[in-house]
């Protein structure tokens, strides 16, 4: 986020903002700005979070949930009229709160005492009739408007009417309709999210004339990619005082004045932030109103909340013995920043597609770049490491998927590069290069699976999650085709893969396989952002998988449940040949020049032979490195 590059003016405004904050007698109300001496009338302060991601440990950068107690606290003491609104995307995310599905971040932001909150995209991950029962538990109003199930009965309550100090303020939730492809499709089967505009218009004409302020508590964001943004429902709906807004992560350190008069407020994510609106209501108006956030470093002094520190602690021991267990080390660092995996490869997302092809035989993997949600430092990685990488459960399936619609999924991931997109392709097997100068839809060419140049008519296995399988981030081409088989969750593929080809073989960094090239030929630039820590003057080190028979080495996690029988590969373009069953001589061989993604294995299996008779063949002390234009020598 490039908010973090403000903090030295965010420091300079410190002092004056937060400077008491961590004695006994701050008063967090006094330091909302210059208005509170000039202007009458009954201050009310909104504090809201948003996109939280279940981020409820304190990091470097990020609050924690306790922190943010304590500041709330604080507030709480200095102005009792005082409301907390959560914007969404709250109790799906880390390990934390998946574990439980959910269930430990309900109990949290009980003990936080929230006035409302929204349902946004993640809420759902779940299915939503276990939201409906999570929010059973919630000792608050889940609010949202835009939320119906088929025969139109809302879901949740569409507002909610709150009194603070004679003050009626009327609280409306939106939900992003991105929702209904933003989480697997099946988990809202039997819902629809109807046209935020048209239904925040509806509920403000429905309060407008009971309330002295409207609040919509919007989980929509202002991605120019998006249809239902922010943006778009204050300018065409007139009469919202506050949007507290959600879903694209973004930072407004002052708000922002929008049209009709509105104010837009938005905290970031990952507890990074706490949003504060301070207005004042005289008359049944609203006669001033601004915002502003607070970070870790204006809230050093603050002492995070003891309950919640202690309820959180006592989960995370609960959870502790699972998540400690050792996987594997690593040399490099691993990236799954959100930024690098949803605009470029990465060497994480090469080796969790690796992961994939590896557990199913397939001809090539796809796995949504926006569902890698970490990246891992280098060190020693647990299981808990990649559950945080990982953190919805996605089950790998393979589909019986033609060339034609391969490409199709190609455009339709590729579509915003080079701005990031959730649904931006992770490849395995398959290489490709984008034409920026092309439309859309017609910008992937130069497609290779096994080496060879994509069939459109070819029938090709391959290994996707099943979150994309039926139809999630737009990859509406999958949907039609049944699965052919089920081969368990990322996170247990991506940790016996790990342990299966060993800590050598994870000194890579992304090896090529998306190119940014114009269709004419010219010169090719890596889709990449190279990982600091690996060399950049050589060709960077790939990863030899071992031969998808043998069996992984065991993985110190609970049994994972039995899946269906591989199915017999499909017949394709690139057929797999026969094992061979001895290793040829030197003097019999062919040729074959290795190509920017190549692995031994890869080329191994093209061959009908073994990697470890290619490492035999050619005298290759480490296996794990090959190289673009290297020459090796092929059985006759």
């Amino acid at each position: 986020m490039n908010s973090w590059k403000k903090i030295s003016s965010l420091l300079t405004t410190a002092a004056l903002l937060f400077g008491c904050l961590g004695t006994a007698a701050a008063d967090p109300a006094t330091n909302a700005g210059t208005a509170t001496a000039s202007v009458s009338g009954k201050h009310i302060t909104i504090l809201h979070t948003n996109d939280t991601h279940a981020h409820v440990v304190a990091s470097d950068k990020e609050m924690g949930f306790a922190k943010l107690a304590g500041i709330i606290d604080q507030y709480r003491a200095s102005n009792p009229n005082t409301l907390l609104l959560d914007d969404g995307d709250t109790v799906h995310g880390t390990t934390f709160a998946t574990l439980v599905n959910g269930e430990s971040i309900v109990k949290v932001i009980n003990k936080l005492h929230y006035d409302a909150m929204v349902p946004g995209n993640h809420e759902f991950n779940y299915g939503w009739k276990h939201l409906v029962e999570l929010s059973k538990g919630i000792q608050f109003p889940v609010l949202s408007a835009n939320i119906k199930q088929t025969d139109g009965k809302r879901l949740f309550e569409p507002y909610v009417i709150k009194e603070v100090d004679g003050v009626k303020i009327g609280i409306i939730g939106l939900t992003t309709p991105e929702t209904a492809y933003k989480t697997n499709p099946k988990n809202v089967e039997g819902i629809q999210f109807t046209d935020p505009a048209a239904e925040a218009k509806a509920a403000v004409d429905e309060i407008r004339s009971k309330v002295d302020v409207v609040v919509v508590l919007g989980h929509l964001g202002q991605d120019a990619s998006s249809k239902g943004t922010s943006l778009k429902v204050v300018k065409e709906v007139p009469g919202i005082d506050i949007f507290i807004d959600g879903h694209s992560h973004t930072v407004l350190e002052k708000g922002l004045a929008a049209d009709n008069g509105t104010l837009i407020a938005s905290a970031g994510e990952y507890t990074k932030y706490l949003g504060v609106v301070d207005l004042w209501v005289d008359g049944g108006k609203v006669i001033q109103k601004q915002a502003k956030l607070i970070d870790s470093t204006q809230a050093a002094g603050v002492k995070p909340n003891a309950d919640i520190a202690a309820l959180i602690a006592s989960i995370q021991k609960d959870q502790e013995s699972i998540l400690k267990e050792v996987v594997i080390q690593t040399s490099v660092d691993l990236e799954g920043a959100r930024e690098k995996v949803r605009a470029s490869e990465t060497n994480l997302g090469d080796l969790l597609t690796d992961a994939m092809r590896d557990v199913t035989g397939a001809d090539a993997a796809l796995t949504n770049g926006g569902g890698i949600r970490a990246s891992i430092k280098a060190g020693t990685v647990t299981k808990g490491d990649i559950i945080t990488v990982l953190p919805f459960g996605n089950q790998i399936v393979t589909l019986k998927v033609k060339g034609s619609d391969i490409q199709a999924a190609l455009e339709n991931g590729t579509a915003s590069y080079p701005e990031p997109s959730g649904g931006f392709p992770q490849v395995s097997g398959i290489s490709f290069k984008i034409d920026t100068s092309a439309a859309k839809g017609s910008r992937v060419h130069s497609v290779l699976i096994g080496g060879k140049a994509l069939d459109p008519e070819a029938t090709y296995t391959l290994a996707t999650n099943d979150f994309t399988a039926v139809g999630g981030d737009q990859y509406t081409m999958f949907a039609k085709y049944p699965q052919a088989g089920m081969f368990g969750s990322l996170d247990e593929a991506l940790i016996r893969y790990m342990q299966n080809v060993g800590s050598a073989s994870l000194k890579v960094q992304a090896d090529g396989r998306i190119q940014e090239a114009k269709a004419d030929g010219n010169a090719s630039v890596p889709a990449t952002q190279p990982v600091s820590s690996a060399p950049t003057a050589t060709p960077a080190p790939t990863p030899v998988p071992a031969p998808v028979q043998e069996k992984p080495q065991a993985v110190s996690t609970p049994a994972a449940k039995p899946f269906p029988a591989k199915p017999a590969p499909a017949k394709t373009q690139a057929a797999k040949p026969q094992q061979a069953s001895a290793p040829a001589q030197a003097a019999n061989s062919h040729v074959y020049v290795v190509k920017s993604g190549d692995t031994l294995y890869d080329i191994s299996r093209k061959h009908g032979i073994t990697w470890q008779q290619l490492q035999k063949l050619n005298k290759l002390k480490n296996p794990h490195r090959i190289y673009p234009g290297q020459k090796l020598n092929l059985p006759a």
